[in-house]
């Protein structure tokens, strides 16, 4: 989709500080969306707990061991 924003350039700068292989704004733009994305799922998760109930057998401490 094309959009023209108005970005904040005090902002923009110091994003560009904190990533390291961010050349252009577009690019910049596209990464703090997918964080903000990403950060939105993972709170999404933070939900469920206490909600998921498992087996009495499920012995997750087994399961890492295998990798």
């Amino acid at each position: 989709m094309r959009t023209n924003i108005v970005l904040n350039d005090e902002l923009v700068e110091e994003a560009f500080k904190y990533s390291t292989n961010i050349t252009t704004k577009k690019e910049l733009v596209e990464t703090a969306l997918q964080e903000y994305v990403n950060n939105r799922k993972r709170k999404n998760l933070k939900d469920l707990r206490g909600k998921i109930q498992f087996r009495d057998d499920y012995d997750y401490k087994s399961m890492r061991e295998k990798k």
